[in-house]
């Protein structure tokens, strides 16, 4: 059997030193929920790894006022779900976060795993695409700030540099009358991978789309920011041709496999039915905002 040096280090300095010093031999534990699942499979052999969970960056939940959050990339979903304040801010975020696995594999699965996984059926990444959140990274040449959707670069691969590591998501300031939502299509009732996962986030004011961000997944080598479903929502009052359209544009966006969860064009066709009942959801919570 092969050792395995395991760290876990007090400090994001002293993360990112030792994921560096590694040289493509570590592995990060953020939860462990995919990255012990893929070891026992045998498709991940790394030589250390390097436990985040000690790091206060990387599991604090800081309210930045007017619904604005920053948290930690290795906050559990169990313990984000516990927060009243980003519960109510950002509910679509929420839900699709508490839709990874079971209540226990919630209680260490964490959204920056969710996204370094890079699934292109990753729960957390359409609503956090949807909601606009911005990563931050750091690594040994400094810290740096890109879009969730700027994260991923196809199934298992991301565009972070060698030794770096996701710190944390802020999320936006919340005007008046804006929310989100999240929903997936899955085969069984739970505890399965999404077929499609669809997030929308809406800003309404006086009944009229002021701002929105369309956020899919499962349906394409990557999460993807639908801007053209957006565009087709801003400036109306939901009007169904203006829903059909944005659920025109999920359609013309996807580029799925067939595989034994869904053929291309169920997952096409899907892609357009949740994003009407997706904005459905928003706009109500919007509207109660």
């Amino acid at each position: 059997m092969t050792d395995i040096r395991y760290l876990a280090p007090n400090t994001l300095d002293e993360a990112v030193s030792a994921f560096a010093a590694a040289s493509g031999a570590a592995s990060i534990l953020a939860g462990g929920t995919d990255l012990l699942v893929q070891m026992r499979a045998g498709v991940r052999k790394p030589g250390t790894i390097i436990d985040i969970k000690k790091i206060p960056a990387l599991t604090a939940i800081e309210d930045l006022g007017g619904g604005a959050f920053r948290i930690g990339a290795a906050v559990s979903g169990a313990v984000l779900a516990e927060h009243m304040g980003f519960a109510k801010a950002w509910p679509g975020v929420l839900e699709a976060i508490n839709l990874i696995g079971s209540k226990q594999v919630q209680g260490r699965a964490s959204p920056g795993g969710n996204l370094c996984n890079s699934s292109p059926a990753g729960d957390s990444v359409p609503a956090m695409v949807a909601a606009g959140a911005v990563v931050t990274i750091q690594g040994p040449n400094g810290k740096r700030e890109v879009p969730v959707e700027a994260v991923p670069a196809g199934p298992g691969r991301t565009t972070l540099a060698p030794g770096e590591i996701v710190v944390s998501f802020t999320f936006p300031v919340r005007p008046k009358g804006a929310s989100d939502a999240y929903l997936r299509m899955i085969p069984r009732t739970e505890m399965d991978i999404a077929v499609v996962g669809l997030g929308v986030n809406l800003t309404m004011e006086g009944g009229v789309v002021k701002a929105a961000r369309v956020g899919l997944g499962a349906v394409a080598p990557t999460v993807l920011l639908v801007e053209g479903a957006a565009k087709a929502l801003i400036g109306s009052r939901l009007e169904d041709a203006a829903v059909e359209a944005a659920a025109a544009a999920c359609r013309a966006a996807c580029k799925p496999i067939d595989d034994k969860r869904g053929t291309i064009a169920y997952r096409t066709k899907v892609a357009g039915v949740l994003l009407k009942r997706v904005v459905a959801i928003a706009a109500a919570r919007a509207g109660g905002n």
